[in-house]
């Protein structure tokens, strides 16, 4: 845990009218304080990096350590890392590779992301209680957690792969350019772009070609990363070093 992800509800002082410049005060309880505790073994008067969902970095203070919890006097002061000026659309991995997936594209920059489906999408893979919002939560959190940031990023599910490429994605990806990772093709993947980016990424085994046939329609390049046959969670870094180095 590089950052301490802080939540509105973990402040139990904030300055009043009576006391405008009263210190905010936030309350660790359960995971992140048994990191705090037993990771960073804080103790009353040492300093920890934080940050509020959404919003600015910053210092707390530990004032108070206590069995079940900790107290944090907060100051917020720098803005979190930019954003990658991206659009992910990702076909649906299987239920593990997606929590490391979520956690890798969160890490990198990645603030919205539809999971789509597609051929070689297994229907069960729908079922997983990881889809769950709380559980997308949970590693968009470690994501950021990991990168030090705190921006949130948007996750959407779209069960049904020809109504969203036809109907929703040329509003979605408008004013982008469009690519999809694609090993049979002769383009390789560009380096080092400018400007709003839309990549289509397939599951294990790529997409079929009908579905490359619908987003080329839809105004995506196929572009490839070599010879090699990577899996997912492997493709996106990759993907996105080579897209966006340095950001």
């Amino acid at each position: 845990m590089n950052l301490i992800l802080l939540e509105p509800g973990d402040f139990s002082t904030t300055g009043t009218t009576a006391e405008p410049h009263a210190p905010a005060i936030a309350v660790l309880r359960e995971r992140r304080f048994q990191h705090v505790a037993e990771v960073h073994r804080a103790e009353v008067g040492d300093v920890l990096k934080v940050g509020l969902i959404d919003g600015q970095i910053g210092d707390g203070k530990v004032i108070e350590r206590g069995d079940r919890h900790i107290a944090l006097e907060i100051s917020l002061h720098s803005a979190p890392p930019p954003a990658l000026p991206l659009t992910m659309i990702l076909a649906l991995p299987r239920p593990k590779m997606l929590k490391r997936t979520i956690q890798h594209a969160t890490a990198l920059g990645v603030k919205r992301l539809y999971l789509i489906n597609a051929y070689r999408v297994e229907k069960s893979y729908w079922q997983s209680p990881w889809l769950a919002a709380d559980k997308l939560r949970e590693q968009c959190v470690l994501g950021l957690e990991q990168a030090v940031d705190t921006g949130m990023p948007e996750i959407h599910l779209r069960k049904r792969f020809k109504p969203f490429v036809e109907d929703e994605l040329p509003g979605i990806t408008a004013n982008s350019r469009k690519l999809v990772a694609h090993p049979v093709t002769d383009t390789p993947c560009p380096i080092d772009i400018s400007g709003q980016t839309a990549l289509a990424v397939g599951p294990e085994g790529g997409f079929i070609p009908y579905e490359v046939e619908k987003l080329q329609d839809a105004g995506f390049e196929s572009v490839h990363l070599g010879p090699r046959i990577l899996r997912v969670e492997t493709a996106l870094p990759v993907l996105l070093s080579r897209l966006f180095p340095g950001r």
